[in-house]
């Protein structure tokens, strides 16, 4: 087995097969661990802290990826949110070499780790969680916003292909914002969009905010964007 990394990943979850973490891709899922943001909507909480409870072996998973060489199309990197371990690129780089596509989810929550990354990346699934100024009330975290943007930019301006998506909580993203955001994305030439719905299972729902009654999206609200998807 080739050596996967000088220093381990730290990975708290895998998916072995996926059809959904990269649209139109069979895939591997490496949950890595550990993510910056404290947003309360996540879907994968316990991913949250540096350490998780219970911690995969990444020389066992890399193992696992060499034998699913020729059958799997790629391998995401997701979270957590990937760009907080030091090792990300060295990961990347050798699964890569193994002849997989690479999918890297991320909010973009430190944008030198990202534009590292980048050239080495196929497909990203970018989460943009509300109007830049606004970020703080979601991620708890001051200045994520100016991270996620400077992120965002490099990301559009690599080639790379990717999904921007957001997760509307209505009580957090109100219509209001989320048309605001709609008009800073189709500004900055987003093409690829996806409005995700919050949804309660999996998340930390005494964090959240009082509950707040889902709205419909404006019928024209895809328009500009070449592909959009309401989830």
């Amino acid at each position: 087995m080739l050596n996967p990394s000088a220093t381990n990943l730290r990975v708290g979850g895998v998916t072995r097969l996926s059809s959904v973490d990269w649209p139109g891709e069979l895939a591997a899922t490496v949950f890595c661990q550990g993510c910056g943001w404290d947003c309360a909507y996540c879907h994968n909480p316990g991913l949250r802290p540096a350490q998780g409870k219970e911690q995969l072996s990444w020389p066992a998973i890399f193992e696992f990826l060499e034998h699913r060489r020729g059958l799997l199309d790629a391998v995401v990197f997701s979270g957590g949110d990937p760009l907080v371990q030091p090792v990300l690129a060295e990961a990347i780089a050798k699964v890569k070499a193994l002849g997989f596509k690479i999918g890297l989810h991320t909010g973009g929550m430190l944008p030198a780790r990202f534009r590292e990354v980048l050239p080495l990346l196929d497909w990203v699934g970018f989460d943009v969680k509300a109007p830049f100024d606004k970020y703080e009330a979601t991620t708890g975290v001051a200045h994520s916003g100016e991270a996620a943007l400077e992120s965002l930019h490099a990301l559009l301006a690599s080639g790379v292909r990717y999904e921007i998506r957001t997760t509307v909580h209505p009580a957090l993203l109100p219509l209001e914002d989320l048309l605001t955001l709609r008009a800073t994305l189709l500004a900055l030439g987003v093409t690829h969009y996806a409005v995700q719905r919050f949804r309660t299972e999996g998340t930390r729902a005494e964090a959240l905010p009082a509950p707040a009654a889902a709205y419909p999206l404006p019928e024209d609200f895809a328009n500009g964007f070449a592909h959009f998807e309401l989830r």
